[in-house]
């Protein structure tokens, strides 16, 4: 049994406790992956990133994420070990017929994919995650769905983070059989924000709510998978 299938069939038997933490009851500590793919596109980019969010996760929400957060190969079968993955970069992304048939198995099994574009990936990402789930269309992620109310509030949606074409910031979504399986921010950088602060300088504030936002994609990628 893989550790998704131990996570969703854990959770089904735990209640929700708003108060205190959000998985105060089960045992041991779960660990989240920086996706890693072909194509000369740098996966690698913000290293510091996801061991922040993790860090922040634990502190505001009492969960026991590893923060030492590595990368997994997309084809791989260890991808299964982790409940959530980041996937990021500036650039070229290729998936082979094997990288997404592993993929689309991950995310129909309850796994969970974010890709943030870090500004430059945007055509890659989505012709690459066609070959994943071609019968599927992105989507905007509609301002009431609980990924952006839990346990932060985005009453507006995705936050600002980086400007890059100067457009609003989108969150687009994945849906399979109802089940956001791939949150995609775009125009916004949620990566970036949550990088060390003297790496690209981004206002505390802008930090701030990049981690919330970040914190909401984990719980929900944890508790929320499941509508």
């Amino acid at each position: 049994m893989n550790i998704i299938t131990t996570i969703i069939l854990s959770y089904t038997l735990l209640f929700f406790n708003t108060t205190t933490a959000i998985f105060p009851l089960l045992p041991g500590s779960y660990k989240i992956a920086v996706l890693k793919y072909k194509g000369g596109g740098d996966w690698y980019a913000n290293p510091t990133a996801l061991p922040n969010l993790a860090k922040f996760v634990n502190q505001h929400l009492k969960t026991k994420l590893e923060e030492n957060t590595p990368a997994v190969e997309v084809g791989s079968s260890e991808l299964f070990d982790f409940p959530f993955v980041h996937m990021t970069g500036h650039g070229n992304v290729v998936f082979s017929s094997d990288d997404a048939s592993n993929l689309r198995t991950y995310l129909m099994a309850g796994g969970f994919l974010h890709i943030s574009d870090n500004y430059g990936m945007d055509a890659f990402v989505r012709k690459e995650m066609k070959k994943v789930f071609p019968e599927l269309e992105w989507v905007e992620v509609p301002f009431d769905h609980p990924i952006y109310h839990g346990p932060f509030d985005f009453a507006n949606g995705l936050p600002k983070i980086h400007e890059h074409d100067n457009q609003p910031p989108k969150g687009l979504g994945l849906f399979w059989e109802g089940k956001l399986i791939c949150f995609y921010d775009v125009e916004c950088d949620l990566g970036d924000g949550w990088e060390d602060p003297g790496v690209h300088n981004d206002s505390e504030q802008n930090r701030l709510k990049a981690l919330r936002m970040g914190a909401n994609l984990i719980s929900y990628a944890f508790l929320g998978n499941r509508e």
